[in-house]
């Protein structure tokens, strides 16, 4: 092939490639690296909405980090309870409900995965309408109504504005709801893992499902264990409509469901405090980078 034609052909080649990337590209600059960098400009910087972003420097992290007692005292150590229990534990309840789906005929399958699934993508409505109902702080509640027909209690306990129950039932509904798009990708992959691989395991020694599992499947879905890895930690650090829904308000009663995503809407879209928002919000993606990092030395190419 002459020189020319090669080049022409390389130009076509690149351009077709350029062409197939753009929209990926116009997406991502769009919706993620032009709000995140807007966010970093905008944490060096005092931004009330109303007058135009003024250079703070360092001012709102140095806040941040000596000023905020509400953030260390409250926030951070909710963040950290709620993200280390839900984000782990959503991920191995996804992980062990995709293996056992995968063991059921197809039909019973799809039926059991889209009520599994249903939670995660109606989380609001359901918040709203049935744990709020259920844990209603009133006679009509139906764990308050139950205890009271026990006798367990002799007036009804205010599940959803007590510091003492609101992180748990924050926990354990996030848990109900873990199901996302980490849990579809984890069945996809254990149902087109390679039949051929477990019955050579059985003839080289394995001898029970257990082992199947740790030697065969988790390996077998590294991509799909780290999205799904990825998804929970991603999903655990901003589920704060979680404690705002179940309590009615934000900032949460006495902070005791206050998360890292309430403090950032706390400040800027109740306070209108823009600048410090942005730094929180930018402190929240720093743990976030971190931990998905955590995450890719344990599933991720050994390359």
């Amino acid at each position: 092939m002459k020189p020319g034609k090669t080049r022409r052909a390389s130009l076509s080649d690149g351009l077709y490639a350029f062409g197939l990337l753009l929209p990926y590209g116009a997406l991502f600059s769009l919706f993620i690296a032009v709000p995140v960098a807007a966010a970093i400009f905008l944490s060096f910087s005092y931004f009330n909405v109303v007058k135009p972003p003024e250079p703070a420097g360092l001012y709102n992290y140095i806040t941040l980090l000596t000023g905020d007692t509400v953030f260390f005292r409250n926030v951070l150590p909710n963040t950290v309870q709620f993200a280390l229990v839900v984000g782990p534990g959503g991920y191995v309840i996804s992980f062990l409900l995709a293996w056992m789906l995968a063991q059921i005929p197809a039909k019973p399958r799809t039926v059991f995965a889209l009520a599994l699934y249903t939670p995660s993508m109606a989380g609001g409505v359901f918040i709203s309408v049935i744990w709020r109902t259920i844990f209603s702080g009133d006679q009509n509640g139906y764990i308050n109504a139950l205890l009271l027909r026990w006798n367990l209690i002799d007036r009804p306990l205010q599940f959803l504005q007590s510091p003492e129950y609101l992180m748990g039932i924050m926990i354990f509904v996030s848990l109900w709801s873990a199901m996302g798009i980490g849990f579809l990708a984890m069945l996809a992959g254990i149902l087109n893992v390679n039949e051929e691989l477990y019955e050579a395991a059985y003839i080289d020694g394995i001898r029970n499902r257990f082992q199947e599992i740790i030697y065969i499947t988790i390996p077998s879905l590294k991509p799909q264990m780290l999205f799904g890895a990825v998804m929970a930690i991603v999903g655990a650090f901003n589920n704060g409509a979680i404690g705002v829904a179940l309590s009615g308000g934000n900032p949460t009663p006495q902070n005791a469901g206050q998360l890292i995503t309430n403090h950032i809407e706390d400040y800027g879209f109740l306070r209108y405090e823009m600048g410090y928002a942005s730094a929180i919000a930018v402190a929240l993606l720093g743990i976030v980078w971190i931990f998905s990092k955590i995450a890719y030395t344990f599933f991720g190419d050994a390359d």
